[in-house]
């Protein structure tokens, strides 16, 4: 898909959803892009909007139920990679081998994991992929209060989860999602001084 025709989706996404972009500038190098609060489907065309106006390579990880029939094609040119849910360690290693093999992109992974309230827990695997390829992790948001979505600051992960973690919860602590009552505060499961992310 063109440049052309990248800007002009994006701008046909702003306009039926309503949102605008408000964005730090675009990252240099690959990151991990956390895509939060994911409350709706909303979400997903705001992430190719974010992704085409800024002329980003995205990939996205997505359940594998959307690579059966006509929509496998389109989610593949869209950068989706299926993720198997019964297997999701499998995932790390094939973005992990895709990073030491050069590829270029911005990998984005909704930690919450669901459209709908959840465990209360975000999942680690954007963590664990960004700290064991040593790539800094990008805060995009949505923020539903304000009708605007876009990416925030990129960090530096040190592999202290729980302080990691703060720094992760002060950002979105204002940001909503598309529908409030289906977010899920930023933590981990496993944010204990010893525990592994």
């Amino acid at each position: 898909m063109s440049r052309t025709i990248r800007r002009a989706v994006a701008r046909l996404i702003w306009a039926g959803t309503g949102y605008r972009l408000r964005t730090e500038p675009a990252p240099t190098r690959p990151t991990v892009f956390i895509g939060a609060p994911h409350t709706s489907n909303t979400d997903f065309f705001l992430m190719l909007a974010i992704a085409f106006q800024m002329d980003l390579r995205i990939r996205f990880l997505i359940k594998d139920s959307w690579f059966k029939g006509p929509m496998a094609g389109v989610m593949r040119s869209l950068g989706g990679i299926p993720v198997d849910r019964s297997d999701p360690a499998s995932i790390v290693d094939e973005i992990l081998a895709a990073v030491e093999r050069g590829e270029e992109f911005h990998l984005v992974v909704t930690p919450e994991g669901t459209r709908g309230k959840g465990s209360g827990y975000w999942k680690s695997g954007f963590y664990r992929i960004a700290l064991k390829a040593g790539l800094p992790v990008t805060l995009g948001y949505v923020d539903g209060v304000t009708k605007v979505a876009g990416l925030g600051p990129s960090i530096e992960l040190t592999g202290d989860v729980a302080a990691d973690m703060d720094v992760i919860r002060a950002f979105y602590q204002d940001k909503s999602g598309v529908k409030p009552a289906n977010r899920t505060e930023p933590r981990l499961r496993n944010e204990t001084p010893d525990a592994q992310p």
